[in-house]
């Protein structure tokens, strides 16, 4: 099959929600075409519905060095950045993709989400370590009543220490979930980065030959890229982040 027959059994399948199937006919046709910014796109669409963030963001990125006039690259790569709860980027590239094409009103409204979900972000980097503080004052609170009105031998017996306790159980609080701010970036971060088993073989899905079997012509992935690119895989590391 030649490039544009790939495409069209591409772009069929992922109208179908055969998205994987789909990178497979794409991937044949970038094999013939590498230059190709529109495979690209459709390819990195594709990845993206199977939550394969960080290839979708590889071909997002790709789309963009071959055509930087285009305005779908910026809007795949926006896409991926929603998806990966990076909305600040998202903004920038939903903004890049609306000054090369300002006729596109959907654009205006993609831009809006992701203002209001950055400024919902921004919120909770700012009041959850507070409410974390807050609860720890609670806790102190309580604490200190109870070492008072139920132990025999109160510990805490001057003023000062009880307000020791207390605000020392405030800054753990607080500290608790500055790290968990910490640790829900870090997981962000790791959806668009490769995954451990694709390290340096980035390129594989590029190089592997197109099968196509004799019993049917039905296409399949080579065995080796089966195991790399598996549904559980991506959804596992999905979930993972969007937990958080």
């Amino acid at each position: 099959m030649n490039v544009d027959e790939l495409r069209e059994k591409g772009n069929a399948c992922v109208k179908e929600g055969k998205h994987e199937e789909a990178v497979l006919h794409y991937s044949a046709a970038i094999q013939s075409d590498p230059n190709n910014h529109a495979l690209y796109s459709n390819r990195s669409l594709a990845f993206l519905k199977i939550q394969q963030y960080f290839l979708a963001y590889k071909d997002a990125i790709r789309t963009i060095d071959l055509k930087p006039e285009w305005a779908k690259g910026y809007f795949r790569k926006a896409e991926v950045e929603m998806a990966t709860f990076h909305f600040e980027k998202a903004l920038t590239s939903y903004s890049m993709a609306f000054h090369l094409q300002k006729d596109d009103r959907s654009l205006i409204d993609s831009m809006r989400k992701a203002g209001r979900e950055l400024k919902k972000d921004q919120r909770a980097e700012k009041q959850i370590p507070w409410v974390g503080a807050g609860i720890g004052i609670i806790v102190g609170v309580v604490i200190v009543l109870a070492d008072y009105l139920i132990v025999d031998k109160p510990v805490l017996v001057h003023p000062i220490l009880k307000v020791l306790m207390t605000i020392a159980i405030s800054f753990i609080g607080f500290g608790f979930c500055k790290l968990y701010r910490y640790y829900v970036k870090n997981q962000r971060d790791s959806l668009l980065q490769p995954p451990f088993d694709l390290s340096g073989e980035n390129d594989s899905l590029d190089n592997n030959s197109h099968e196509e079997p004799s019993d049917g012509g039905a296409t399949r992935l080579p065995e080796t890229t089966q195991k790399k690119f598996t549904k559980a895989q991506a959804r596992h590391r999905y979930r993972k982040g969007k937990a958080n």
